[in-house]
């Protein structure tokens, strides 16, 4: 029995699955560093960057990463 796809060629499957596993670790350390500063947001704005980095494929956690981290306030 024959397990290849037919329609799709194997270097696709393994490009695209490449592809989300560093997408899906890029939004996890997104969470992971909101996580750590979450304690210095207010309850809302956290609730607003979790929405935004899990709704908004990439430029959600790209945004956090960015913008996010260094306009949290300090304590």
């Amino acid at each position: 029995m024959d397990t290849s796809n037919p329609v799709i060629p194997a270097a696709y499957d393994i490009v695209w699955t490449v592809v989300m596993v560093v997408y899906l670790a890029f939004v996890i350390v997104a969470l992971v560093s909101l996580s750590r500063t979450a304690p210095r947001l207010s309850s809302w704005l956290a609730l607003a960057w979790a929405a935004l980095v899990v709704m908004v494929p990439v430029l959600g956690a790209l945004a956090w990463l960015t913008i996010g981290r260094r306009a949290a306030p300090s304590v």
